[in-house]
């Protein structure tokens, strides 16, 4: 592929093969392979012959476990006969790959992924902003609320005060005048 090839892959598609298994944004093996246009066996050889620069928050094998719960999330497994756990890498994995493949497109294709990770990250940003306004609107929602109920507790009282003066008033008289 020459430089001035141009890859274009849509963000939906880079955006579609990033899954979250347990709190962490992975992508995994496989379809990073597809994204840089090698054999799946040849990324996974690639890791393991630099696996020092693969620490486990960078890059870490699926269990039995995860892999088969990330297949239940899909109606239909894309996934086929793997023989061996998945790879799975975290942004930062994602990052150290393009020093292990050192091919153009796989530089090109980590730079569109590490965009879409930090576009992801400003949008997650965003999003915990918004719940935190919508929490604070709550929260003045409820004291407002509570100071309804004292206004109206007061009446209440206020009334009572009332009724019992019109009682008051009303009452027969009895004794001196």
């Amino acid at each position: 592929m020459s430089e001035n090839n141009i890859i274009v892959i849509p963000e939906e598609v880079i955006m579609s093969k990033i899954y979250l298994i347990g709190d962490q944004k992975v992508m995994l093996d496989n379809d990073l392979a597809e994204l840089y246009g090698v054999e799946t066996k040849q990324l996974k050889r690639a890791v393991r012959r630099n696996i020092k620069r693969f620490p486990e928050d960078f890059m870490f094998e699926l269990s039995e476990t995860e892999f088969s719960n990330l297949r239940s999330q899909f109606g239909t497994s894309s996934w086929g006969g793997i023989r061996y756990a998945p790879m799975a890498f975290t942004e930062q994995g994602v990052a150290m790959l393009s020093s292990v493949l050192s091919s153009e497109r796989a530089i090109t294709v980590n730079i569109l992924i590490i965009r879409i990770f930090t576009k992801m990250r400003a949008i997650l940003s965003t999003h915990n902003e918004i719940l935190q306004k919508l929490e604070q609107l709550e929260k003045k929602d409820i004291e407002q609320d509570d100071k309804i109920m004292l206004i109206f507790e007061y009446l209440k009282q206020f009334e009572q005060i009332k009724q019992q003066e019109l009682e008051q008033k009303n009452r027969i008289r009895i004794g001196y005048k």
